[in-house]
């Protein structure tokens, strides 16, 4: 049994659920986000529930339960407040800034990153400093892969930590050299 499809998701006020020829729609405030329904489960809706139940009890009906439930729930999370990741620019000259639709930034190359900021999500900078870039959005893989695409262009490094990091990441230090 599922631990994550077994629990029904619970649709916010706000978010219009629609279930139509293996696609699930969540309409809110941030959007439409459309969720692709397998063969191998059935959805359905009950007052303010979305729950999904396997076709049969073969492996990969197990497997598809428990994924299509938790991309319905991001999908009407999404939909309601939206997701947001959030990275740290950390380094001496290391800074960032949102020209426009395109995100510049300085990381000790000897040249500044252009990065042009897609039209589903939007990037702002944070923080006392302006230190802190933030991704939000409505899809939360998207959100994450160009969360992922800008942390690629100067990961942390592990002696001085600096580079981009997630807010919430830890980087394990090393001690450097002895004399």
């Amino acid at each position: 049994m599922s631990r994550v499809g077994k629990y029904p998701v619970e649709v916010p006020n706000g978010v219009d659920i629609s279930i139509v020829e293996g696609l699930v729609t969540a309409k809110g405030k941030n959007g439409e986000q459309k969720v692709a329904i397998t063969d191998y489960v059935t959805v359905s809706m009950a007052e303010n529930m979305v729950s999904v139940e396997p076709v049969n009890q073969s492996k990969k009906a197990r497997q598809h339960w428990g994924m299509v439930r938790a991309m319905i729930s991001n999908a009407v999370l999404g939909a309601s407040e939206g997701f947001v990741k959030r990275l740290e620019v950390n380094g001496v000259g290391y800074r960032a800034q949102v020209q426009g639709s395109t995100l510049k930034l300085q990381l000790g190359f000897s040249h500044d990153v252009n990065f042009p900021i897609p039209s589903d999500v939007k990037i702002a900078i944070e923080g006392d400093r302006g230190n802190i870039i933030a991704v939000s959005g409505a899809d939360k893989q998207r959100v994450g892969q160009i969360a992922s695409e800008i942390r690629g262009y100067r990961p942390p490094e592990p002696y001085k930590g600096k580079g981009l990091r997630y807010t919430d990441e830890t980087i394990l230090r090393k001690e450097g050299k002895k004399k």
